[in-house]
């Protein structure tokens, strides 16, 4: 089974940021969207978050219809500047990331290291999937 679920090509993905960029600052929206990777492995589905300047508790992880969602917010520094270039982004933070299949969501966890929140989700069993 391959590593990478999706694999963008860098002329798509920097098209992709600076149009990112450009509306978040056009709209001067207050919740912006950190760099989010997701992949699979045969026995677990993972996601990887790319945000420094946090600790472990400053998240929020929920699934919900087999979305994951992850937010929180990351402190700016106090002080006045000015600014020569700004591209860390502050404040709140969002993004979401739908799951191929059902999760053992019992069995998940989330680790925060050298600036990458880690979440591992096992695939759910078949005796595990509820029907509704």
């Amino acid at each position: 089974m391959p590593a990478i679920v999706r694999r963008t090509s860098p002329v798509l993905m920097e098209s992709r940021r600076e149009i990112l960029h450009a509306v978040s600052w056009q709209v001067r929206s207050s919740i912006w969207s950190p760099p989010t990777d997701g992949y699979e492995t045969n026995e677990s589905y993972v996601v990887r978050v790319e945000i420094a300047g946090m600790r472990e508790e400053d998240f929020e992880i929920a699934i919900d219809n087999n979305v994951l969602m992850i937010s929180g917010s990351r402190p700016d520094f106090p002080g006045r500047r000015a600014y020569h270039q700004m591209e860390i982004r502050f404040g709140k933070f969002s993004t979401a990331i739908g799951l191929p299949g059902p999760v053992d969501v019992d069995h998940a966890r989330a680790e925060y290291k050298d600036g990458f929140l880690t979440i591992s989700l096992p695939k759910a069993k078949p005796n595990q999937i509820k029907v509704e």
